[in-house]
């Protein structure tokens, strides 16, 4: 069922093929990034690029005469110039790695196989972004807070803590301002049904009014 359109070896290959698979190429290109931007964020550029790459790696293949290990050792050079300067967030990676996929698909002849795979993985992208199994716990907070140096950080904020938490860890303590004040930074649990205003209003007569951030910790960056 999902043999290749190129029956035997590149001698094989005409234009027909050729231009079959360029189309496939295309056209799943633009399903992978229309994938991408429903389930995740996006820009205009790299969604053509998205668009293009599959061509681009079936292009490789086609030219290497479909040896598989010459054309991932090219792509993998190639697929290392999004990252080079920006870091890439790990929906981004995989979208990459999908497009690459389609093009080594393609680029093989396996049109058949390169649609299966796309509808059945951007399928499961979709599902996956639209249901909740690997929501986070929206409880779950990174606290920032800046206090100054004549209070015990150890200690400072363990009532606050014990009435609107279940669980608190400190992760790092800085110094900042000459070493007049201590820059905390927690991760914490509130309970459930409690008031962040409150929270944070209690933190702030303990601290002096000074800087707090209370935020969802990073998820999308993770890469």
């Amino acid at each position: 069922m999902f043999t290749s359109i190129f029956e035997n070896t590149t001698s094989s290959i005409t234009f027909t093929s050729i231009f079959l698979c360029s189309m496939c190429s295309l056209a799943l290109g633009i399903v992978l990034a229309l994938v991408h931007k429903y389930t995740s964020k996006y820009s205009k550029n790299f969604l053509i690029t998205l668009s293009i790459l599959p061509l681009l790696v079936q292009t490789t293949m086609i030219m290497v005469n479909g040896n598989l290990g010459t054309s991932v050792a090219v792509l993998g050079a190639f697929s290392l110039v999004r990252f080079r300067s920006l870091p890439g967030t790990s929906k981004e990676i995989l979208s990459v790695f999908f497009a690459m996929t389609i093009g080594l698909a393609t680029g093989m002849g396996h049109i058949l196989f390169a649609v299966f795979m796309t509808g059945v993985g951007g399928l499961f992208l979709v599902l996956l972004h639209a249901s909740k199994i690997f929501n986070p716990n929206k409880q779950i907070k990174i606290l920032k807070v800046t206090i100054p140096e004549n209070l015990d950080y150890t200690t400072v904020f363990d009532t606050i803590f014990k009435k609107y938490t279940k669980e608190v860890e400190l992760e790092q303590v800085k110094t900042t301002n000459m070493g007049s004040m201590f820059d905390l930074s927690y991760r914490i649990t509130l309970k459930g049904g409690v008031s962040e205003k409150e929270f944070l209003d209690e933190i702030r007569i303990k601290n002096g009014n000074l800087k707090i951030i209370l935020s969802h910790p990073l998820m999308e960056s993770d890469l």
